[in-house]
């Protein structure tokens, strides 16, 4: 069952994953919120846990960063290790003046120009999208919960360091991006590859139109709300 990135076994992998880009913001999750955790990969310095929350299994797995990293972890997950479904829960920079740092994004489509979806199965679109159910279930939590969520597209990039200042404002006023990120693209896309469900939140981490920014330690501890709205959504 192994593959050559992930060393978990048949059964050690629960039907949920909660997936941080950063490995170590997955030991984090499942060292202060998941009841007896396990680990069941180091491959790569990919950290995956299982443990439960609340009495339900969950799991908790780094996907690193990118489309090409998402897609390999998440594909694995939902195609090899029978994962039902995947909560991204990642950090983001604003296009927009509303979304300030710290805020929770609820993702509902991933603008792309990325060829990933194209080479992957053939896909033409540079949009995809979560799982209704799933992201129907996340708005819920929150609102139990008392926590806002700004919903909206977000911009899937290839590219980190870009050339050129504006194409972001392009990008808000042309295809309703309010945030960059570089995953979730990808992710909804091996979801609905293989019939499966995935969604994603982020938290703005810092801006195109501001100075704010957070540190590394704050990305990897402190971006809170994101994660027990994931974990409780999860529960349901």
């Amino acid at each position: 069952m192994s593959t050559p990135h992930n060393s978990a076994e048949k059964g050690q992998i629960a039907g949920t994953v909660i997936m941080p880009g950063d490995p170590l913001r997955a030991k984090f999750i499942a060292e202060n919120w998941l009841d007896s955790p396990r680990m069941f990969n180091d491959v790569r310095n990919m950290y995956g846990y299982t443990g439960t929350y609340h009495g339900k299994r969950i799991s908790v797995m780094g996907s690193g960063m990118g489309m090409p990293s998402m897609g390999i972890y998440s594909y694995e997950l939902f195609h090899i290790y029978n994962v039902d479904q995947i909560i991204r829960v990642g950090s983001a920079g604003s296009y927009c003046k509303e979304l300030k740092i710290f805020d929770t994004v609820l993702v509902t489509g991933a603008y792309s120009e990325s060829s990933y979806a194209r080479t992957q199965n053939g896909f033409t679109g540079d949009v995809t999208r979560p799982s209704q159910e799933l992201n129907e279930k996340i708005r819920d939590t929150a609102k139990e919960q008392g926590r806002h969520l700004t919903e909206g597209m977000v911009h899937s990039t290839d590219v980190f360091y870009r050339e050129g200042t504006d194409y972001y404002q392009k990008l808000y006023r042309e295809k309703g991006c309010l945030a960059v990120e570089m995953e979730s693209f990808a992710l909804f896309h091996n979801a609905a590859a293989c019939g499966k469900k995935a969604a994603c939140i982020l938290t703005i981490s810092d801006s195109f139109v501001s100075p704010e920014i957070t540190t590394a330690e704050e990305r990897q501890k402190c971006f809170t709300e994101m994660i027990e709205i994931a974990l409780a959504a999860a529960e349901k």
